[in-house]
């Protein structure tokens, strides 16, 4: 078959030759992978993408841009709205995705064919270039979604709520566009190895891709009582948009029941074991899907041995290192809560940071800190910054050990276009991105510093992401280092700690679009614009947004001033103040070494270098046991980092959730549930995102937050989890003990 003729006609492979799921490299030459494409090594991606192409279909269209930007504006107005709120939403774009197919074959129908010529530039596209396609509508997606919400908006809320103070609009947008593009340009030097190796699957992107497919593919339902892909997608939606009225408006306490304190209702030490929001939250369960997937994530999305060692993580945290730890008074941490994200003066009290803060070069004074007291955190916040710390070196030390040789492997066949199997071929037709692309996205007036520890961390945390789902944050290391080298300075420390992070979050916001991208047969250079233009835009409305809404709210993010119900308590914005306090004005030369409480917590580095290896010896001295290479301390550590803002009631009904889906309808549904289930959590977290919205664009942001009675709180009804169990210590609401 001639050149010509292949690039005009659909392709279809459907070799059925099965790889093994580890990472391995072919042997096989550039030329005998023309001839006989292979299938994918991955059984997921088998049963999810499609082996076909046809390269005629139009992709950036006239309509792929008006639904793309309209739909970023729903999108990023839905995620900047319930960022302040006390259950955020991660939101899946399904709502708009669906949207999408309506109105584009809409369009279709009614817009007329004719070309429409650009003036002076001699571009010109048509309106209605034929039916909308689905490569039409993956790029209105990527154009929806962008690079996501700007992490350094947290600046501008911390700056203008927290610390109260004044802020020029111009400037502050100036830097969160910079901040935004800087990663795209660091994705293109890992391009290659992350996005066209066929081990690198991206299990996130495969509920995309399903998705997709089920709204554009006919789908016959052959059996009776079975419904097809679409079917359940509305079904599911619009049972969950049904349901969601109940938590969120009638009934907030199922977002967390905490049984074990309704028992005793006078202990402290129960309430500590049992409160979900506030404790160790044994017993505890959230009837809320946005609870249950806000913080952490849809478990139906993720491989079974990510959930198991994200549980393994959590479980060696907060029920074994934490009691311990706490009931043997380290850290002096019986002054304090248990499970809190505030940090205390020595008395027990929050701590009072304008104390210590000199308000006019908003730097440390350190007399007045020395008068005043050291700053103090519970003991879970001190071992989720250990956890931190154990997450970044494992990762390191993991894919080296593990994935090292075949990675080097994987990266010499790929650059030399020898890695690939049925989708690299049938992406070879498209013209693929010239480097310069990303290098202009790469600012030479960049912070250079932030760049040097992305590039030493991305491949490792990229690695870890594509094969698990499972994102290491390595937020906490670059926080560690910018504070010992620019001490005292709170706004420089979270400028830096906002380049390194969205360098890296937008880094894999590209690659991961990217591989949405390679699976669907879209030209790799549409993929990269739509991205771009996309995240231009969701940063303007992003802002605009968030500006608007932290000028209108009154008392937002401050918990003592809110009326009752209301849920516009800021958890995630709480932890970056705190954050902002301990490694921006405090520093770790007062808070770790030299003069510092918890310098022993920097031992978590060397179990961080330690575990990994413990676990690879294992593997080579029992060969035979498989489970032991589903051992993954970055997965186990960074689940002990995500906790606070994620609660004990999240993971356990996130655990939960999982297994059922997992082991109940996997082994009940088999091929059935690979195809169905990532569709089934997007169903789920479009329905709370409609409803969420409409309750509270009518009722809540007019005051109205439901019926006064007990299950009104959005609380678990554990008033004294938060109270010391040190005698003397005197806390508002707490009992004193003596």
């Amino acid at each position: 078959m001639g050149k010509n003729h292949q690039t005009q006609t659909m392709h279809t492979y459907n070799n059925n030759t099965h790889t093994d799921h580890h990472l391995t490299c072919s042997s096989s030459s550039s030329s005998s992978l023309v001839d006989e494409p292979k299938e994918s090594p991955i059984e997921q991606v088998r049963h999810t993408v499609p082996t076909t192409d046809d390269p005629m279909m139009p992709v950036l269209t006239f309509r792929t841009w008006v639904l793309g930007i309209s739909a970023s504006l729903v999108i990023n107005l839905t995620i900047t709205f319930f960022g302040f709120r006390q259950n955020p939403m991660v939101m899946s774009t399904t709502l708009t995705q669906i949207l999408m197919l309506p109105i584009g074959r809409i369009m279709a129908s009614t817009l007329p064919a004719r070309q429409v010529k650009i003036p002076w530039v001699g571009f010109s596209f048509s309106l209605n270039p034929g039916p909308f396609n689905i490569k039409e509508h993956v790029l209105a997606d990527t154009l929806s979604v962008g690079g996501g919400y700007p992490f350094s908006l947290h600046i501008v809320t911390l700056k203008k709520v927290f610390f109260e103070q004044n802020i020029n609009i111009i400037p502050s947008f100036m830097m969160i566009i910079s901040t935004q593009l800087l990663g795209y340009g660091i994705a293109g030097l890992f391009n290659k190895l992350l996005v066209q190796s066929p081990y690198m699957w991206w299990p996130t992107t495969l509920s995309t891709v399903s998705m997709f497919r089920a709204l554009h593919e006919t789908e016959e339902v052959k059996l009776k009582g079975k419904s097809s892909k679409f079917q359940l997608l509305i079904m599911a939606g619009i049972s969950s948009f049904a349901y969601y009225i109940i938590p969120n408006f009638f009934f907030p306490s199922l977002t967390a029941l905490s049984m074990v304190c309704w028992i005793w209702k006078r202990s402290i030490t129960a309430q500590q074991i049992g409160s979900g929001l506030h404790g160790l939250g044994l017993g505890s369960i959230a009837f809320d899907w946005n609870a249950i997937s806000g913080f952490l994530g849809s478990p139906m999305s993720l491989p079974l041995f990510t959930i198991m060692n994200t549980m393994a993580g959590f479980v060696l945290m907060l029920y074994i290192i934490v009691p311990i730890s706490y009931w043997s008074n380290l850290f002096e941490s019986k002054r304090f809560p248990i499970f809190s994200s505030d940090v205390f003066d020595y008395d027990g009290q929050n701590y009072n940071v304008s104390r210590v803060l000199n308000p006019i070069t908003n730097q440390l004074d350190v007399e007045a800190y020395n008068n005043y007291s050291k700053l103090y955190q519970s003991i879970t916040y001190v071992l989720k910054s250990g956890f931190g710390f154990a997450a970044a070196v494992a990762t390191l030390t993991h894919v080296a050990l593990f994935y090292g040789r075949s990675l080097w492997q994987q990266f010499i066949h790929a650059y030399k276009n020898e890695e690939g199997d049925v989708h690299n071929h049938l992406m070879r037709k498209y013209k693929a991105i010239p480097m310069w692309w990303y290098c202009v996205m790469l600012p030479f007036w960049g912070l250079l510093l932030a760049c040097a520890l992305v590039l030493l961390f991305l491949p490792a945390l990229g690695v870890i992401l594509a094969i698990s789902g499972n994102a290491t944050d390595t937020n906490i290391v670059e926080e560690l280092i910018i504070s010992y080298l620019y001490p005292g300075r709170p706004f420089a420390n979270m400028t830096f700690n906002s380049y390194a992070t969205m360098s890296r979050s937008n880094a894999f916001s590209l690659l991961s679009q990217l591989k949405v991208g390679h699976y669907m047969k879209i030209p790799p250079r549409s993929m990269f614009i739509a991205q771009i233009a996309g995240t231009l835009i969701a940063t303007l409305i992003c802002f605009f947004f968030n500006w608007w809404i932290i000028s209108s709210i009154n008392n937002i993010c401050h918990l003592e001033k809110l009326p009752k119900g209301s849920p516009w308590t800021c958890p995630s914005e709480r932890i970056r103040y705190t954050n902002t306090i301990n490694w921006g004005i405090i520093g770790p030369q007062h808070l770790y070494y030299p003069d510092g409480l918890y310098s022993s917590i920097y031992y978590f580095f060397l179990i961080g270098l330690i575990m990994p290896i413990i676990t690879w010896l294992l593997t080579l001295a029992f060969p035979a046991k498989k489970w032991l290479r589903s051992i993954n301390f970055p997965i186990m550590f960074s689940a002990g980092a995500s906790v606070l803002p994620a609660t004990a009631v999240t993971f356990w009904s996130w655990f939960v959730t999982g297994v059922f889906f997992h082991f109940v309808l996997s082994k009940r549904f088999g091929d059935e549930w690979m195809e169905k289930g990532f569709l089934l959590s997007a169903a789920l977290e479009s329905g709370c995102a409609i409803a969420g919205l409409l309750l509270s664009a009518t009722l809540q942001l007019g005051g109205v937050y439901g019926i006064s009675w007990w299950g009104m709180d959005l609380d678990d009804h554990c008033p004294l989890a938060h109270c010391p169990t040190t005698p003397g210590i005197e806390v508002d609401g707490c009992p004193t003990l003596y």
